[in-house]
Order: C-alpha cells, then sequence, then structure tokens
C-alpha cells in the first residue's frame, strides 16, 4: 500500500484576465523552479529522496500539485508539496521558462484536433473565460513577467481558495497536524471566480490546416453544471450516445467504415457545462458524418433501453473503481470533488448514486438539456497539401 497528497487550488484559465490567459499553467511550471529553501534541482532531489512520484496539472478551473510514496515518507512529501508554495518566481527563471512554454504550445499547434477543440471552444463561449486556452497564447505568455506571476499567486493561491487530499495507509489526525503546521503562514483571499451560467453561442467555423490529413468534426452543446445532481444521468447517456467501443455512435459510424473514430461526453464546471462529440473521417465524409451524429441524438431520448442502460452503468462504475484502486487515483477524485463542490463523496457514494439511476432519470435530464449541438467545428486538409 502507497499513500497519496495534492494540493489542489481553486483557479485555472477560466480565472484569468484576457491578457493573463496561461498564467495559471505558467505558475504550475514555475513552482518547480525552486522556492527560498531549495533550488529547482534541491527540489527534484528530495523528492527522489524518498522515492515519490510527483507532478501537476492545470486545467480550467483547478490547478494541483501531487505526489505519492510509501505511507512512511508522506510527511515529508506533504512538506515537500507545501514547499511549492513558497516559489521565488525569479525573473531569470520566469525567462527561462517562457521558452519551455512557447514550445509546448507550438506542440498542440501541430495538433489539428487540439487546434479544432481550443478554436470551437472560444466560439462556444464567446469571450466567457471559459473559452481561454490554458496554455494561453504566445501573445499572452511573452509579455508575462515575474511581477505578473506574483500577483496572480498572491491573489489565488492561499488556505480559502484550495483543498488538500490524501489517500492510502495514513493516519488522518497526524497528516492534519502536520498540514497544519505547513500551512500556518498561508494567508486568505476574497473569491475571484464569476461562476454566473454563460450563455452558449449558436454557429459553425471551418477552418483547414497544413497538418491535417483527415477530417475532424467537433460539436458543443449545453449541459447540467457541476452542482446539478442531473449531471451524473447526462453523462450516462453520453456515454450511451458515444461513450465507448459498443456506443450507438460507434456502431452507426466506425462499425459502418464511415469514420475511423467517434466520441461523445459531458463536461460539468462550475456554473455551466458543455457535451462534446467528436469524430474523425475522411474530409468529403463530414457532412455525412455529423447528420448521423445529429440524428442518433435526436432520437436518443424516445429509444433507450434498459439494457444499454445497465451496460452503462456497470462500465462507467467499473472505471471508477479501476481509477481509484491506487491512492494516487483516489487522492485525485477526492481533490476535485472537494474543491470542486466544497463536500466529500466517497467512490462507493458515487458509484451507488451510479447504480440508482434509471430511464426516467435519463430521459429528464434529455427534456432539460437536449442532445442539440449549437456550435459545431471542422477542420480539412489545407488546399494542395
Amino acid at each position: 500500500m502507497t499513500a497519496a497528497v495534492g494540493f489542489f487550488v481553486d483557479t485555472g484559465a477560466r480565472d484569468e484576465p484576457r491578457s493573463l490567459m496561461g498564467v495559471s499553467h505558467f505558475l504550475e511550471h514555475m513552482l518547480f523552479k525552486g522556492s527560498a529553501r531549495r533550488s529547482a534541482e534541491q527540489v527534484n532531489r528530495d523528492f527522489d529522496s524518498i522515492g515519490a512520484k510527483h507532478n501537476a496539472f492545470t486545467s480550467l478551473e483547478v490547478t494541483a500539485y501531487h505526489a505519492s510514496c510509501l505511507p512512511e515518507h508522506l510527511t515529508r512529501a506533504t512538506e515537500l508539496v507545501a514547499d511549492l508554495f513558497r516559489p521565488s518566481l525569479r525573473e531569470a527563471d520566469v525567462n527561462e521558462e517562457r521558452g519551455v512554454i512557447l514550445e509546448e504550445i507550438a506542440m498542440y499547434d501541430d495538433d489539428p484536433h487540439s487546434v479544432l477543440y481550443e478554436s470551437t471552444m472560444e466560439s462556444y463561449f464567446g469571450e466567457v473565460p471559459l473559452g481561454h486556452r490554458v496554455l494561453g497564447l504566445p501573445t499572452t505568455i511573452r509579455p508575462m513577467t515575474a511581477s505578473d506571476l506574483h500577483t496572480y499567486f498572491t491573489t489565488h493561491y492561499a488556505a480559502n481558495n484550495g483543498v488538500i487530499a490524501a489517500a492510502g495507509k495514513l493516519d488522518f489526525d497526524t497528516l492534519v497536524a502536520h498540514v497544519e503546521r505547513e500551512t500556518a503562514d498561508w494567508p486568505r483571499v476574497a473569491p475571484t471566480r464569476d461562476a454566473t451560467p454563460v450563455h452558449s453561442h449558436e454557429g459553425r467555423l471551418a477552418l483547414t490546416s497544413k497538418k491535417a490529413r483527415r477530417g475532424y468534426l467537433l460539436m458543443a452543446w449545453p449541459a447540467p453544471p457541476q452542482d446539478d445532481d442531473s449531471r451524473r444521468a447526462a453523462s450516462i447517456a453520453a456515454f450511451i450516445l458515444g461513450g465507448s467501443d459498443n456506443s450507438r455512435l460507434d456502431w452507426a459510424l466506425v462499425d459502418k467504415g464511415i469514420a475511423e473514430n467517434v466520441s461523445c461526453g459531458v463536461m460539468p464546471m462550475d456554473g455551466t457545462g458543455v457535451a462534446l462529440a467528436d469524430a474523425t473521417c475522411d474530409p468529403d465524409r463530414l457532412p455525412e458524418v455529423e447528420s448521423v451524429i445529429r440524428d442518433e441524438a435526436s432520437r436518443l431520448r424516445d429509444t433507450l433501453s434498459e439494457g444499454e442502460l445497465l451496460r452503462a452503468k456497470a462500465r462507467v462504475n467499473t472505471a471508477a473503481v479501476f481509477a481509484g484502486e491506487r491512492p494516487s487515483g483516489r487522492m485525485k477524485r477526492l481533490g476535485r470533488h472537494v474543491a470542486a463542490l466544497g463536500t466529500y463523496a466517497s467512490l462507493d457514494d458515487e458509484v451507488a448514486k451510479i447504480d440508482a439511476l434509471t430511464l426516467n432519470d435519463l430521459r429528464d435530464v434529455l427534456d432539460h438539456w437536449p442532445m442539440q449541438p449549437r456550435c459545431v467545428g471542422t477542420m480539412v486538409p489545407e488546399a494542395g497539401v
């Protein structure tokens, strides 16, 4: 048995001013560049000295720093992760890491699917920061300074704007006492997120790319927010439509050789949610693929079967249990859940709530959140390529 600990900050790309798009992800990089106590090299050496796996991630709504190790080293791992939250943010380090991030942006810009996703989300959300790119843009990363990073850090990284989660073989009271000592000097800040429900935009965008060799399709429509219990029913409905290799869209498109792959899923967020369907196919077959997805989505509500529901619940719950078999997986699930909703829910509770869903629950959510794509993006190879 191992143990894992994670510090989840309730901030991400949606919380950034447009001029600082990408600052949350930039900070994720910079926190590993050293503190007043440690250099960047010493940070890595200290984690290595206890055999810990450490990493971080940034999303639209959360930035997390975490470590997994043997139980006897959890106290030390917690201290090391906590020390990341005392970053030096030296200008020289910022300038060096800027190049790394610009290379990361360029890598994603070479991926047609990533470009289509980012562009479609920008079109769907309009000027709302939910359409921000997690990595930022070259035009926002290049002028970003150590002062900008420090200001964002001090106004978002705070004791009342995040959660610390742990799982595995541990003594809870000992861990709490240690965390209290390590974070005693952390300040508190005023909430900064605007979670007002957003109005999504309807429209189409057609992109071309020299990197594309196939046709790419992405469709978006509204879905329940994360604090709406119907999000589970919406996720199961999307899974039945296109969430697996035995879904309706897989049989209608992939099995028939019309598309190479297809998927559908729901992203519940703070104050809003979005459902996405995407596919890859021969560029000439994009209209056909879109038509099939729209047709299958429109008739899902009235043709749902008990067998489909049972299979979907089994697949979703099995995946959740597999992901939670290791302490690191349980820690991440707990951290995300508590950071998003402010409440604790065990894996057993979540599995039971999925198991309790009925066909009427799915029909109700499809009545309130119909599968009607509002924003459609396509990408095809540039002419002559």
